[in-house]
């Protein structure tokens, strides 16, 4: 049995200046709530950094968590959604694409803790 989903986004070639906007990445974070019918708890947290202004995100979600992290100087994008009921894969790629000029993007996603399955650590006990 999966216990969750997680989704790793990173989105390379990304305009910088979207990467400093923090209600441009507010809107991503609301689509995909919308689209993927995502609850939040509370509001949703958001911090610019200091020069070169990069941007953390935050969204607390009934379901885990929605989290971005930006590096104008690197031109690059990070995020993650990790749920722990199903849902449909997002098109991630379409939306930041368009909403950030983002030129790649790439989808990782980790059916996360198989019940029953022994898993080994690095120092190899089993939990």
């Amino acid at each position: 049995m999966i216990v969750g989903t997680e989704w790793l986004i990173d989105a390379f070639g990304c305009d910088a200046e979207k990467l400093r906007d923090v209600e441009a990445l507010r809107v991503i974070f609301e689509r995909a709530i919308d689209e993927l019918d995502l609850k939040v708890v509370g509001e949703m947290m958001w911090h610019q950094f200091p020069s070169p202004s990069g941007v953390t995100g935050l969204a607390l979600l009934s379901e885990s968590h929605l989290a971005c992290h930006t590096y104008p100087e690197h031109n690059i994008a990070t995020f993650n959604l990790y749920c722990c009921r199903i849902r449909s894969r997002w098109n991630w790629e379409e939306v930041l694409s368009e909403a950030l000029k983002a030129k790649n993007v790439t989808v990782r996603m980790i059916e996360r803790a198989e019940i029953g399955v022994q898993i080994k650590r690095v120092g190899g006990d089993i939990l």
